[in-house]
């Protein structure tokens, strides 16, 4: 059995997927978007693109507050980028859907022993109130979320203050689990820890990182983390 597991959050527990679909199609009604379908693809598209130069280590307050006025800017639009980002924001911070098992999962691992620990990329006021309101966060033991951290996965410098605060994790005893092979299983490499990609959807791998471990659902991380 593993001692520690490391949780990103977005699309591991949290549903931030149908969060994002219906906070930002609600701006791109609102501001009158011609075509909110298209809009949302530039959205995501735009979007993407800042979350790699954030991943990167570009500052991410400027980053995200041009994603929403580039968006509306392919439609010939000219909206007030950092106003509709604060708007968007917080629509965010109450998106407390979680995905289905997740309670039950987490309840699962704490109650075999389990050191379960949030590890998320993310703006921390966002997040820390998504997990209020989900129900998830007593969960953990502690939460790390790298506005706060200071570092974005894939960085390892992420990991430093996990592992400061828990010396007796080694690779062998601890996990990272994530969707992103991106973010969570290359930060997960960066940091010398073993890793799980969840990946309930069988997205294909086009990556050159690979994972220790793939599961695709709540049974399947389980076994690993309980074996």
């Amino acid at each position: 059995m593993k001692k520690y597991a490391i949780f990103d959050l977005d699309d591991t527990l949290l549903d931030f997927t149908r969060g994002e679909t219906e906070g930002v199609t609600a701006i791109l009604n609102q501001y009158g978007a011609p075509d909110v379908s298209a809009a949302m693809d530039t959205y995501l598209t735009i979007n993407h693109g800042i979350w790699q130069r954030i991943e990167q280590g570009a500052d991410r307050g400027p980053l995200l507050d041009t994603r929403f006025a580039r968006t509306f800017a392919a439609f010939g639009m000219t909206v007030d980028g950092p106003t509709i980002e604060a708007q968007y924001k917080s629509m965010l911070n109450h998106n407390y859907y979680t995905l289905p098992g997740a309670t039950a999962f987490l309840t699962q691992l704490t109650q075999a022993g389990v050191t379960v620990i949030a590890g998320t990329n993310g703006t921390k006021s966002v997040q820390e109130s998504r997990l209020a309101g989900s129900g998830i966060a007593a969960f953990f033991d502690q939460i790390y979320i790298s506005e706060d951290v200071g570092y974005d996965k894939p960085d390892q410098r992420f990991f430093a203050p996990i592992k400061a605060a828990y010396p007796a994790m080694t690779a062998t005893n601890t996990l990272m689990v994530g969707d992103s092979l991106r973010s969570d299983i290359q930060g997960a490499i960066n940091a010398g820890l073993a890793n799980v990609w969840f990946n309930p959807h069988h997205t294909a791998n086009p990556a050159a990182c690979r994972p220790t471990f793939e599961a695709d659902s709540y049974a399947g991380l389980t076994q690993l983390i309980l074996a």
